[in-house]
């Protein structure tokens, strides 16, 4: 194990904004970070790496969401996703059985259907992806877990060191990512600097400097992440 998940950075014009509706969905709480930033933190009690952090950024969203959050609905229908803001992109149909919804700047995310024993809210991070097997390979080899795949392409790892949710899924698509996510993940390095990520395949694209104190990386599909340095002991 190379990492933990640490927790999620989501784009946006509007952190305030964008922030406020996301933290109202999810029950959590929006932080003004002071900056022009915002963070929203979980409920009391849940992990703290369901933890949003929102960036202003001046760059607009301009192809579909390749990273999202799978949502288990509190009651029959996302009546109150829409309420809140939500825009409902896709309905149940004959194959899927879940709604698909687009939040205030478009960002794509899905809402299922109550489950009995299962809690509302997130149940799973979604990743596009070329690769499904083969990136859920290389993420279980950082973050630790066991791989599991279905009949239908898709590969999920299960069981990553620090990751809040059920499962962290690989989607299938034909297309390939060609701008920055929207919507990434930081993870805790268990080593004082990423050599080992790099050497796994993760390319380096930031080092720390004078704005930032973490190192910005790509998996081997592109996809951004922040690794961050182990905190000190007291």
């Amino acid at each position: 194990m190379i990492a933990r998940f640490k927790d999620l950075c989501l784009d946006t014009a509007d952190a305030r904004r964008l922030g406020g509706f996301w933290a109202g969905i999810l029950d959590g709480d929006l932080v003004d970070t002071g900056d022009g930033d915002a963070r929203i933190d979980p409920p009391s009690g849940r992990s703290k790496a369901e933890s949003i952090w929102v960036n202003t950024v001046p760059e607009p969203r301009t192809v579909k969401t390749r990273v999202h959050l799978d949502l288990r609905l509190p009651e029959g229908d996302p009546a109150g996703l829409l309420a809140a803001g939500a825009r409902l992109v896709r309905e149940p149909d004959a194959e899927i059985g879940w709604w698909v919804l687009a939040d205030p700047e478009g960002n794509l995310f899905c809402a299922f259907p109550p489950r009995e024993g299962t809690r509302p809210g997130p149940f799973a991070l979604i990743v596009d992806s070329a690769d499904p097997v083969a990136q859920a390979t290389w993420w279980s080899g950082v973050v630790g877990g066991r791989v599991e795949t279905s009949d239908e392409g898709y590969a999920s790892v299960v069981g990553a060191a620090g990751f809040p949710w059920d499962r962290w899924l690989f989607d299938p698509v034909p297309e390939r990512k060609t701008v920055k996510n929207r919507l990434h993940w930081d993870v805790d390095l268990t080593g004082p600097e990423p050599t080992a990520l790099i050497a796994a395949g993760a390319t380096l694209l930031r080092q720390p400097d004078a704005d930032i104190s973490w190192w910005i990386l790509a998996d081997p599909e592109g996809n951004e992440f922040c690794a961050f340095a182990p905190r000190p002991t007291q």
